[in-house]
């Protein structure tokens, strides 16, 4: 049954009509994808970050495909306070109820039921006509109806049904009780020209179209899938279904983050916008990576590292004359707190000129042509220059020199039931020893804080990664530490071909790099030498 606490409306009234519903499937359709599964505690986190964002309607799972399902769905319908609470189910009894369980005590709750429309779905998965699909529909919203608040119905495979049938079955959806009605591009096959063309006779054509909404759902396996909703909302759809970072079946959804800076940045346009708080983009998406362990692109939109980075020395000149030139929004605008002026072998003077003088080293003219040069010629061997190698190159030292510290010693063991150890002696140039011993969630934590002990380093770890660079049992891993000590971010890489000692190689670079680059005054005291 309904909540009784529950809003009364049918959710369309309050829905004004230059305001685009934003439906997040990250917990559902995103979650079940290879690489992207969460455990229920995840779930959760993820759920409030995505209320916190803003989204309109949250699909928390499909309760009927596991206990667990239904116990994460249940856990974020009590959990949420603004955001409508949506639960995946066939057009079928069984899955209808226990949706409706799942979504008793919901502030705001909708069932979504579906059902295959195309003649290839309906010949070869479901084997039925068009007279029992229409029946199937007519069931399902009209149960559904009964147990939330309101009901969304999507005609699976959209795209690919006879627009005459999918008039039919959106207005007999409309007739038993649905409030929004999907078209999906369940495949990702169609195009922005198509779509539109679609939406705009649906919307004609179907029976009480004025009193739903018309949602569009789109799959990127042809790489339109942003488009294709863009071409959508054009045509009148007012509710779209993206996740964050464009996770999902295949090759994925369409991507919450770049609908809505679209909408923003082309508000003139479109004509529309959303409710969503664009400045909590970025930090949701590195939730979301966080918690799954899949890595954004770097040239992604709106999110990737390079989304507002710049290497070109032209692109950076220009910034540096006014961020209008390269730029047509602002990364503080996603949660980015700054521009990333990123140095390579393809900036200029210009570039270099003030980053150093951001990081305090105020060259004198008839010294930039040398350090211009060596920066080049560093530039030449690095994918990227880090501010501590450009301190490197201002103080006129190497900025792949090694040392002083270097791993002597380095053992890790993993424990039965959880937690890992591990002991490291490092001996510096200056002929000192230490060792320490750290027990951690893994080996490669416990690595992490043995030798933070060690070399008496102050430091957060903020980023890590770990790649293969070669093929085969003997594959090398590349580990790529960040880490916070005095207010800045220092890089750290290490190669080996296990794991750990990668790891600890990269952290130990980051030791090195800050004692290279801090008087010894500052430094902090190494206990036990």
């Amino acid at each position: 049954m309904k909540n009784p606490n529950q809003p009364s409306d049918d959710g369309i009234s309050d829905v004004a009509a230059d305001h685009v519903r934003i439906f997040d499937t990250t917990l559902r359709d995103g979650e079940q994808a290879p690489g992207f599964s969460m455990d229920r505690r995840a779930k959760l986190r993820m759920a409030q970050a995505l209320e916190a964002l803003g989204v309109d309607v949250l699909e928390a799972g499909f309760p009927q495909a596991s206990p667990d399902d239904f116990a994460a769905v249940a856990d974020i319908a009590r959990l949420l306070k603004t955001t409508t609470v949506c639960g995946l189910a066939r057009c079928q009894t069984g899955d209808i109820d226990t949706t409706g369980r799942a979504l008793e005590k919901a502030w705001r709750s909708r069932i979504h039921v579906f059902l295959s429309t195309s003649p290839l779905h309906r010949e070869h998965k479901l084997r039925m006509s068009k007279a029992q699909v229409l029946d199937a529909t007519v069931m399902a919203v009209e149960r559904a109806r009964g147990l939330c608040h309101e009901v969304e119905f999507s005609a699976e495979d959209a795209l690919r049904t006879e627009p005459e049938f999918l008039v039919e079955v959106f207005s007999a959806a409309i007739a038993a009780g649905a409030s929004t009605v999907n078209a999906p591009d369940t495949v990702g096959y169609t195009t922005p020209s198509e779509i539109f063309e679609l939406f705009t006779y649906l919307r004609k054509k179907v029976k009480g179209a004025d009193k739903v909404v018309f949602s569009s759902h789109c799959h990127d396996d042809l790489g339109m899938a942003v488009a294709n909703s863009m071409a959508a909302i054009s045509a009148g759809a007012r509710q779209v279904e993206c996740t964050i970072n464009g996770i999902g079946e295949r090759a994925g959804n369409a991507s919450l983050e770049e609908i809505v800076m679209a909408l923003k940045v082309r508000g003139h346009y479109f004509g529309v916008d959303t409710r969503i708080d664009t400045r909590k983009l970025h930090p949701t998406s590195r939730l979301l990576t966080q918690i799954t362990g899949q890595h954004v692109p770097r040239n992604k939109a709106i999110v990737g590292d390079n989304a507002f980075a710049h290497e070109s020395g032209i692109h950076q000149h220009g910034m540096l004359k006014h961020r209008g030139t390269y730029e047509i929004m602002r990364s503080e605008d996603v949660g980015i707190p700054e521009v990333r002026m990123v140095l390579g072998k393809h900036s200029g003077r210009a570039a270099l000129r003030q980053r150093l003088e951001s990081l305090g080293h105020a060259v004198e003219e008839t010294a930039m042509d040398d350090i211009f040069a060596r920066f080049k010629t560093l530039a030449d061997k690095k994918r990227e220059i880090h501010d501590e190698d450009l301190e490197a190159i201002a103080m006129g030292l190497d900025p792949d020199m090694a040392g002083p510290w270097r791993i002597v010693q380095l053992t890790s063991a993993t424990h039965l039931g959880g937690g890992a150890s591990a002991s490291v002696k490092l001996a510096h140039d200056d002929g000192r020893e230490t060792s320490e011993a750290a027990i951690g969630d893994g080996p490669v934590d416990a690595v992490l804080r043995a030798i933070e002990r060690a070399a008496g380093s102050d430091m957060k770890l903020t980023d890590f990664s770990v790649r293969s660079v070669s093929e085969g049992g003997d594959a090398q891993g590349h580990a790529q530490l960040t880490a916070r000590h005095n207010e800045r971010d220092w890089h750290g890489h290490g190669i080996s071909t296990d794991i750990v000692e990668a790891t600890a190689l990269a952290a130990l670079d980051i030791v090195n790099r800050i004692e290279r680059h801090t008087p010894a005054t500052q430094r902090v005291a190494v206990a036990h030498l």
